[in-house]
């Protein structure tokens, strides 16, 4: 048999259309014994990468042996006798090993443009194929310089390259002719023999013996394949056979793999239906012959037998191919030094200084000043000053154009040299952090600076440093989209022609996140860690999957057989969302380079390597983070100026500041950084915190595992558990935290303390804890108790210790990380405090298209008491704004419809001579070139207009028989700003009045509520100047279990009945697979929306119930199937709101204190609502607290109270509370 290589191998990086994944390609060539393997994807080198590190992972131990024996080999020839057996021993077991080292092939299947690559005249011009490999790293870097070309400047509907390229790039490059799509192979099947024969000769003329013809044999062997393939390929053999004995040039046989088993040509058949649009039973779609799968030697040698050759030439190739590494130490910029300076640790240093200086004055202390020696001495020593001084250059100017910038994050907030220039704002010294949590002195590793940038700005810091750099060398990092666990069955069903909504249905049975609520008691846990949402596991722990698996129809369990099949396989590239690359030369002198569309739809440059490999390239990867809470705390600022007219230093607040302090142990977080979840207000109330040193700790608390030490942590600092230490000289590190271990800086500031461990030693601890790396555990541990026991310490209590930090370890967080961001926190709870309608507002601004959101927020503005009203032409500003009185005004930019352009020219005219007194002074004055008639009657339908007297939204309503007031507005506004120039260019023009007759306006009737409230949530996304279900406010309030936004997550292993209500937005009925009809009806509340399910007979009792617009209340439980533990939901009954309105309450029991009474507000709002009948009308008693003896005195009225929403959020507006009675 003929050894034989694979040359020909796509996996899924060519992107929908190879189904192998990388490590199945490698791991199935060792398998058979081969000694490498090329990876040439369409176009790219996307997974060049992945190739290189899978495969020196798999050569390690052999790796390793070579080096021993090498290490031998040098030994026994260095001796003063040589032992010459041992050293011919030797030698062998040398050459043996190295025989079994798997070699990489680089490469990429390329497309070669006709003419110039550049011209994209011709549309049929998109690229011939050709296989182009990498012989060295010579060869690696032109085919970087190949591909990147094709992307940048080449690219037609393919990255293209062309024949002036390939010559310019040809040194140590190895060619093959490719597949059919080849040139060579197109000339012939075209009958052009003399072409197909000149591009030969130019072939071997730039590439002599590095150039191949490529033999292969594709032939069908099942009927729904590509039959054509084979007939054309055995005709191109036989005129590649003749010209390879004519010319002298080697043949090749190939596979065009894309595919890793025969058994997967059915998946890879629905990937292209995938790739295509096409259904799997379209006549007219593409087919590929169902033989790309990685054939073994065997099943080579056997289709090849004729010409040996052909296979033993596949080994020859690999032969020309050396043993590179694509890997390199840091490649950092060259930073551009002042004038006066020539050395960057000079200037590093100078700078830091100056710095120190400013931050905490000239007189340095001891500890200052040996932080920032040891902290520049290790930069040093590790060669990294450029980095500091790009890092503090970028943060500096994007200061100066006003791009808001966090306080740091991560590990660098250990940074004091980072302090000092500005990188981030916390004094780690202050705070205990460390320097050698961020760079150990002891291992040289790059430094990781990420930096928070305002979200809407980020991009003007990149564009500075594209400016700084140069384009060549900054660039973006490729993602890679894959086919997901829901998305991979819609598509695989898609495909199959299945009904959507049969595939969505199986669909939503992929859970969000595994967890106990949906999975077995005795789901096996990895390091703690739930298992991976893919489809495998969910096959595993999803009861309805599990079933249809077992019971489904065939074409179900066909659809889930293939989902599994292609999931995971690339879908699609995209752009990093925060990694930027810095390079030092032309990023393609080091990898390739693509284009990718970023979140604006805008072509970037970005690698072809993932950032979580790009690194070890040599290149520098910095993440410029996109900070929404930033943007949120700068417009906080700009309202709070608008208002008051007053800057406030938000990075300079005072941190005990009693408001905020108050707001947290109040629990009053919601809209606030990182302390606003439900669990944390909960912790937040007991805790009562009230030093920054106590949100630290929560902060770094509040997370699986540590959160198990809350209880602890609270306890303590209430006094309620004794604060204990296991040696007393621990509570320098621990008093902040009541001695309870909460940071990893505490574990290593306490290994240096109690055992003498250096700065790296520590570091070092820390990381084997955290990620359990025993064997380093096990090596450290008898350094501790060693030097804890020379220190005078017991070996019981340093066992002790030692023990509860491998416990802990394990989870306890970065303190660094823990401290900036509850610095960010602390800054959205001073704002919340002591500004609320500033800061909420911009809250709402930065959350207007999540609607959920935008309805949590809404209801937190109710609860502090702040009022949010409507879009106003005369009160609004683009975003979310506040008035004079403290309310909140709905942004003019956010009504649908509404340009910036247009919002901005109100706002100008507005601002420039006041506000419009009228609907006529509006169309006066406004640019009516940027103010059409859409954007009139958006303003109008959504309220804006209603501060203007007897304008009424329906007259912008056009209709089949009246046309919007909006017309004849704007006709007016015309003549008159036409008369008004005409009389300005008058030389009289002073002394005339304008004369330009208003329209009338039309007075149509008044609309419903509901049609008035639909237009104002088509407008502007939700109900804002009241609610179509405030009618029913009791019965949702009072009489539904469950909300909207509950809705899904009751407790489904009783019967308990449950009611939810709503208002219905839309009405499906639908049929299922087996042809009965079932229904959905989707309801909204004030919280959000559910979908109510009928099948079987509740379809036929209650899908009346579906027409939109109706108001509903539903009745259900949720029941075990007749033959399967599978739990439905049951509709007991559903009722229309309006038959049960009433029946919730059947009254009220008011709470009223002294204090109550002493203003008129309670007694008036009593005297306006006391009736004696009507249908909201309850029966009321009222209980007077005396405070002082603690004693209610209950009066009973004999007359009612008319129950309604107002009259409800009114007694909570004045602090009444209340008990209905149901």
């Amino acid at each position: 048999m003929q050894p034989f290589v694979h040359l020909h191998v796509h996996s899924q990086y060519s992107v929908l259309d190879g189904q192998a994944s990388v490590k199945a390609l490698v791991d199935k060539a060792i398998a058979n014994g081969m000694r490498g393997i090329a990876l040439t994807d369409h176009g790219n080198m996307f997974g060049i990468k992945e190739l290189t590190d899978y495969v020196n992972k798999k050569n390690k131990d052999v790796d390793g042996e070579i080096k021993n024996l090498k290490k031998t080999i040098e030994e026994l020839k260095s001796a003063d006798a040589v032992d010459q057996e041992a050293l011919s021993k030797a030698e062998t077991a040398l050459k043996e090993a190295e025989s079994k080292i798997f070699t990489p092939i680089i490469g990429c299947e390329m497309y070669v443009a006709d003419n110039d690559m550049t011209d994209r005249s011709n549309k049929k011009d998109i690229g011939r194929h050709l296989i182009v490999l990498a012989k060295n790293q010579h060869g690696y870097h032109n085919l970087i310089k190949l591909v990147s070309n094709a992307w940048t400047d080449g690219y037609y509907y393919h990255p293209r390259t062309d024949k002036k390229q390939l010559e310019k790039y040809h040194e140590d490059l190895i060619v093959c002719s490719a597949c059919l799509g080849g040139e060579v192979p197109k000339l012939i099947t075209a009958g052009h023999i003399e072409e197909a024969e000149k591009s030969i000769l130019w072939f071997k003329k730039v590439f002599g013996e590095d150039y191949y013809l490529e033999l292969q044999r594709h032939k069908a062997t099942v009927a729904r394949a590509n039959q054509e393939a084979y007939p054309l390929q055995q005709e191109v053999n036989k005129v590649l056979i003749e010209m390879s004995k004519k010319h002298n040039i080697k043949l090749v046989c190939t596979n065009d793999v894309h595919f890793v088993n025969e058994e997967d040509a059915e998946a890879h058949d629905r990937l292209i239906c995938v790739s295509t649009g096409t259904f799997l039973d379209d006549d007219k779609r593409m087919l590929y012959t169902k033989q790309e799968w990685m054939k073994t030697q065997e099943e080579m040698n056997e289709l090849f037998a004729d010409v040996p050759e052909a296979l033993s030439n596949t080994q020859e190739v690999l032969g020309k191919v050396e043993r590179y590494s694509i890997e390199h130490g840091p490649i950092l910029p060259n930073f551009p030094l002042p004038e006066g300076f020539t050395d960057n640790n000079d200037y590093l240093r100078h700078l830091v200084l100056v710095g120190a200086e400013k931050r905490w004055g000239k007189n340095l202390t001891d500890e200052q000043k040996e932080r920032i020696d040891f902290e520049l001495d290790t930069i040093k020593n590790m060669g990294f000053p450029g980095y500091f001084l790009i890092v503090q250059d970028f943060i500096g100017a994007a200061r100066e154009i006003g791009v808001s910038v966090g306080p740091g994050r991560g590990s660098a907030a250990g940074s004091a040299v980072a302090y000092c220039l500005g990188i981030t704002q916390i004094d780690p010294i202050k705070y205990d952090l460390l320097f050698e949590r961020f760079l150990n002195p002891d291992r040289i590793s790059l430094p990781d600076i990420d930096i928070d940038f305002c979200y809407e700005r980020r991009s003007e810091v990149i564009d500075y440093v594209i400016e700084k750099y140069g384009k060549d060398c900054v660039t973006q990092i490729v993602t890679f989209g894959t086919l997901a666990a829901r998305g991979v069955i819609r598509d695989v069903g898609r495909v199959m022609d299945l009904p959507y909504n049969f595939c969505d249905t199986i669909a939503k049975n992929i859970p969000n996140e595994l967890n106990i609520t949906m999975i077995p008691d005795k789901l096996p846990e990895v390091d703690g860690k739930a298992p991976k949402i893919n489809l495998k596991n969910c096959y595993q722990y999803v009861p309805e999957l599990q079933h249809e698996l077992n019971y489904g129809e065939p074409i179900v369990r066909e659809t889930l057989k293939y989902a599994l099949a292609l999931e995971g396989n690339v879908r699609n590239t995209g752009v990093h969302a925060c990694g930027v690359i810095i390079g030092r030369d032309d990023i393609t002198d080091w990898v390739p380079v693509a284009t990718a569309t970023d979140k604006d739809g805008e072509k970037v440059l970005v690698t072809q390597y993932e950032g979580s490999v790009i690194e070890s390239t040599g290149l520098i990867k910095m993440d410029f983070l996109g900070l929404k809470t930033l943007s949120i705390i700068k417009e906080a600022l700009l309202n709070i100026k608008e208002r008051w007219g007053k800057d406030v230093d938000i990075d300079h607040i005072p941190l005990d500041d009693p408001k905020t302090y108050e707001l947290y142990c109040e629990g009053r977080t919601t809209g606030t950084f990182q302390f606003e979840s439900t669990g944390m207000q909960k912790y937040l109330r007991e805790l009562h915190p009230s030093t920054f040193e106590d949100l630290i700790a929560m902060n770094a608390l509040y997370r699986p595992g540590p959160m198990d030490y809350i209880p602890q942590f609270i306890a303590r600092k209430k006094g309620i558990e004794p604060i204990e230490y296991d040696i007393p000289v621990m509570e320098k590190y621990l008093k902040d935290t009541y001695g309870v271990t909460v940071y990893q800086e505490q574990v290593m500031l306490l290994s240096r303390l109690l055992a003498n461990f250096t700065r790296g030693q520590s570091d070092g601890l820390r990381k084997a804890m955290g990620k359990k790396i025993f064997a380093k555990l096990a090596e450290l541990k008898p350094l501790f108790i060693n030097g804890g026991k020379s220190n005078g310490y017991d070996e019981k209590v340093l066992e002790k210790i030692w023990s509860d930090w491998e416990k802990f370890a394990s989870y306890a967080f970065n303190k660094s990380h823990a401290t900036c961001y509850s610095w960010v926190a602390f800054q959205t709870a001073y704002l919340k405090a002591n500004y609320p309608p500033e800061y909420m507002a911009a809250v709402l601004s930065r959350n207007l298209n999540d609607i959920t959101k935008m309805t949590k927020f809404m209801d937190e503005c109710k609860a502090m008491k702040v009022k949010v009203k409507g879009p106003d032409v005369n009160e609004s500003r683009a975003k979310f704004s506040v008035n004079k009185v403290g309310e909140i005004r709905f942004g003019l930019a956010g009504i649908k419809g509404v340009g910036l352009n247009a919002v901005q020219a109100i706002l100008d005219e507005r601002d420039a001579r006041g506000e419009y007194k009228s609907i006529f002074d509006l169309v006066e004055r406004i640019n009516l070139s940027m103010c059409n008639r859409k954007v009139l009657d958006n303003l109008a339908l959504s309220g804006a207009f209603d501060c203007f007297e007897g304008v009424r939204r329906e007259d912008f309503k056009a209709d089949d028989f009246n046309p919007s007031f909006s017309e004849a507005l704007i006709r007016y506004g015309q003549m008159y700003q036409m008369s008004k120039a005409t009389q300005e260019s008058s030389l009289f023009g002073e002394a005339e009045t304008i004369d330009t007759a208003k329209p009338e306006m039309p007075g149509r009737p008044l609309w419903p509520d509901i049609e008035r409230l639909n237009y104002e949530k088509d407008l502007v996304g939700m109900y804002l100047s009241a609610h179509p279900l405030d009618k029913y406010y009791l019965e949702l309030t009072f009489g539904c279990s469950v909300r909207a936004k509950d809705f899904g997550t009751e407790d489904k292993t009783s019967e308990k009945e449950y009611t939810i209500g709503g208002l219905v937005v839309e009405a499906k009925s639908l049929t299922s697979r087996t042809g009965s009809q079932f229904g959905i009806i989707k309801i909204e509340d004030y919280t959000g929306s559910a979908e109510i399910r009928l099948f079987g007979q509740d379809y036929i009792n209650y899908n009346k119930y579906g027409i939109k617009g109706n108001a509903i209340i539903v009745t259900y439980t949720y029941k075990k199937g007749k033959h399967n533990d599978k739990v439905y939901m049951t509709i007991s009954g559903i009722q229309s709101l309006e038959e049960v309105q009433g029946t919730a309450i059947s009254g009220i029991t008011l709470d009223v204190a002294e204090k109550d009474l002493e203003g008129q507000a309670f007694m008036t709002l009593l005297d306006e609502n006391i009736v004696n009948d009507g249908e909201c009308a309850k029966p009321f008693s009222i209980n007077l607290m005396n405070e002082k003896q603690s004693l209610p005195f209950t009066m009973i009225s004999g007359r009612r109270l008319n129950l309604t929403k107002n009259l409800i959020l009114q007694l909570e507006d004045l602090g009444i509370k209340y008990t209905v009675n149901k």
